[in-house]
């Protein structure tokens, strides 16, 4: 063993050393401490995997890319993991993947329609007007919170050639009836599966299902890697796609520090170059440059087994919460999962009924004066936002559920480093707020 080896030994025990002094468990203290809905949940060897990492000053996708992209994809259970610096970049490179002239006629072009929900996060539709294809929006249930999957077939269009939507704070949508319009109307499929890591449809993963899929390791995640993302598929057509639109746009599928893996660098004729052109400055499309490095795939390499447990005490909080605030009912609609899955829920969300006594503006101001965190659903109705003011796209139905959820819904944390104490005063601060209204 050299002396860098045993250097780099001392130092990542220092790092697990320096992890117990500098991150220690704090006691929750009712009233006193805060309740997040989401934060990173990282331990000593996490810390060490990034230190580890470093010391190789290997600065973009490395090694550790590699073993994420391999572990990532066999844990999901797919052929494929992309990764890339976001699971917004994520979103972006699905769909653009499928604007590349390589698939003929199924290639999305300027003006086709791209089905999504009006309610989520924003960049689930961004890329569809990033690459002047046109939204159709469709309502939300209000019992999962996902695309109504009955307006589906209302909103097939001669022009509609793909759906794009998310599982809604990891509760899978209607998987059943969204593949068989896909099947029947001949429409890709990307499944946003940001919020949603671990969820399960029949038995199956999501990210899973859909011609294309994808994850966000930001730190309010299922896992995290700080900024990060990743595309899923099991198409090496697609595959070899999105990494082009990640690197560049870039013909060459070499990886980074690697030369001439097809043997003929200097062998091809492509566009209109002259014949021999470097085949690694050869770009067949419009790209970007939206790789992650090799410290952020470190730490996806210790945080994806943990991953189970994660899930688990996901699931645990979310039941918790539900079954402390079902007597609440009369006051709050309660999220229900879709039939035939297994959540792996990103959050509780509630939505305060028409008819109570109290608004969700008061309400949510008495839990963060008690420092219980809340959100609402990302953007509410997307096309009462500032930013979709105008855009092209084509609406089906009202969007009255979406316009409930965007002035009566939100959500509180169910994410790991929420304990069995926190629940409790959780729960326990709803009652006293209710009490008055005629709660027991």
């Amino acid at each position: 063993m050299s002396k860098a080896d045993l250097l780099r030994q001392q130092i990542l025990q220092l790092v697990a050393e320096y992890h117990a002094e500098a991150f220690p468990t704090a006691e929750f203290v009712p009233g006193d401490g805060r309740v997040p809905v989401s934060g990173r949940v990282f331990d000593a060897a996490d810390v060490q995997a990034l230190v580890d990492s470093s010391l190789d000053f290997w600065l973009t996708a490395g090694r550790f890319a590699d073993q994420f992209e391999r572990d990532l994809a066999k844990w999901v259970g797919v052929r494929h993991a992309i990764l890339c610096n976001s699971g917004s970049s994520a979103n972006l490179l699905a769909l653009t993947a499928l604007t590349s002239p390589q698939l003929g006629a199924r290639a999305l072009r300027a003006g086709d329609e791209v089905i999504t929900a009006a309610a989520g996060f924003p960049t689930t539709v961004n890329p569809i007007l990033q690459n002047q294809l046109v939204p159709v929006f469709l309502d939300v249930d209000l019992a999962t919170h996902n695309i109504d999957v009955s307006q589906l077939e209302e909103a097939i269009s001669p022009q509609t050639k793909a759906i794009m939507v998310a599982h809604s704070l990891g509760n899978p949508f209607d998987l059943d009836v969204v593949l068989d319009v896909a099947k029947r109307h001949n429409l890709w499929l990307v499944e946003d599966n940001c919020d949603a890591l671990g969820s399960k449809y029949r038995g199956r993963l999501t990210g899973t299902f859909g011609d294309l899929a994808t994850q966000s390791f930001y730190p309010a995640h299922h896992i995290t890697t700080g900024e990060g993302g990743a595309v899923l598929t099991n198409k090496p057509a697609l595959k070899k796609l999105v990494e082009s639109f990640r690197d560049w746009g870039r013909d060459c599928w070499c990886a980074p520090g690697v030369d001439n893996t097809c043997g003929k660098r200097f062998g091809w004729q492509l566009g209109e170059l002259p014949e021999g052109y470097d085949h690694k400055y050869t770009y067949s499309h419009i790209g970007y440059n939206l790789k992650l490095t090799d410290m952020q795939a470190a730490v996806g390499t210790s945080q994806l087994p943990k991953l189970p447990g994660f899930v688990a005490a996901r699931q645990r909080n979310w039941q918790m919460l539900y079954d402390g605030l079902k007597p609440l009912e009369e006051f709050f609609a309660l999220p229900q999962a879709t039939p035939n899955s297994e959540p792996s829920w990103f959050g509780f969300l509630l939505t305060v009924r028409p008819l109570a006594p109290f608004s969700r503006q008061t309400l949510i101001a008495f839990l963060e004066e008690n420092k219980i965190a809340t959100r609402l659903l990302f953007g509410g109705n997307l096309l009462r936002q500032p930013a979709y003011q105008g855009v092209p796209h084509r609406v089906v139905g009202d969007l009255a559920n979406t316009d409930v959820v965007m002035n009566q819904s939100f959500w509180i944390g169910v994410y790991p480093a929420v304990t069995a104490e926190m629940v409790a005063y959780v729960v326990e601060r709803f009652h006293t707020f209710c009490r008055p209204f005629g709660a027991s």
